[in-house]
């Protein structure tokens, strides 16, 4: 083989990986719900790529799928037991998708934080089963190739996830009653009115702060109608006289950027159904804040 040959090699390389890229992405995120180490997975499948003997692939999007999943399984093994460790609740990384609403996907599925935070109780394997078929479309048999296991296994696999995900999650509201509920929440939580705030939510609604252990941010969820509504009345004296707020996208859903002196404090989304707001997820954790800050003004 030529220099030349090998240049034009590397180039045909890269143009199929780039043009796999936000699929690849997609599904690494969903497995991992850590945009960085989704990107840490990329660079590996890149890697791989580069040195794979690709005269002998056919199709070179199945052959980074089945890499690129693989990485994310054994990137999420490690990542649970460093998540075991996490000071305070684990949230999701938040990613900005006004410019690709599906991030990647050919449908919508498992990309909202709150399904991420959900399919986080599943098993690895479960959850990039899930993702595959639920939000990416892959048929089982090409499922089970790329998890190294039967079809039947796929099937239980997938229906174990759409079981919890049903059991944990009610039907959602469309988006324009998502923001309008989320917007009067917004109101009442900044005024501290309890009347509006107890209308507002969910009988059993959870309240999760993300911040990794940075003071200010309650270490433990907050449960209950009575109990979070207490707790955000008291919590607005303190917080929301001194901040701005800015209307953002985040994981498919409007969200609040909360800001502090031009700085970012918090990232508030909520999970919505018929009964009101289920769950507030509050992510204010620095290191998760500032790579979606970043996204929004690049």
């Amino acid at each position: 083989m030529h220099a030349g040959d090998d240049v034009d090699s590397i180039e045909k390389a890269t143009r199929q990986f780039v043009a796999a890229r936000p699929q690849l992405f997609g599904i690494a995120y969903r497995v991992l719900g850590s945009a960085v180490e989704a990107e840490d997975v990329l660079q590996e499948a890149w890697v791989r790529w580069q040195n794979a003997d690709r005269t002998d692939i056919v199709e070179p999007a199945a052959f980074l799928t089945t890499v690129t999943t693989r990485l994310a399984i054994n990137t999420a093994q490690s990542a649970r037991v460093r998540r075991e460790s996490y000071v305070g609740p684990w949230l999701p990384e938040p990613v900005e998708t006004s410019l690709d609403p599906q991030l990647g996907a050919e449908r919508v599925e498992a990309v909202e934080l709150a399904v991420l935070l959900l399919l986080e109780k599943l098993n690895p394997v479960e959850r990039a089963a899930y993702v595959l078929r639920e939000a990416f479309d892959y048929p089982y048999r090409q499922v089970a190739d790329m998890l190294e296991t039967s079809e039947a296994n796929t099937r239980q696999l997938v229906s174990r996830a759409r079981k919890h995900l049903a059991t944990e999650r009610r039907e959602r509201v469309s988006r324009t009653e998502h923001q309008r509920l989320l917007e009067v929440f917004l109101t009442a939580a900044r005024t501290g009115d309890l009347k509006a705030l107890e209308d507002v939510l969910a009988a059993d609604v959870v309240s999760y702060s993300d911040g990794g252990g940075m003071r200010g941010a309650s270490r433990i969820p907050v449960i209950g109608r009575p109990h979070v509504s207490k707790y955000l009345a008291a919590f607005a004296p303190r917080f929301w006289p001194q901040s701005d707020i800015r209307w953002v996208e985040a994981n498919g859903l409007p969200s609040v950027l909360v800001l502090s002196g031009g700085n970012a404090v918090a990232l508030l989304s909520v999970d919505v159904s018929a009964e009101g707001i289920d769950r507030i997820m509050w992510v204010m954790n620095p290191a998760k804040l500032s790579p979606y800050v970043a996204s929004l003004d690049s």
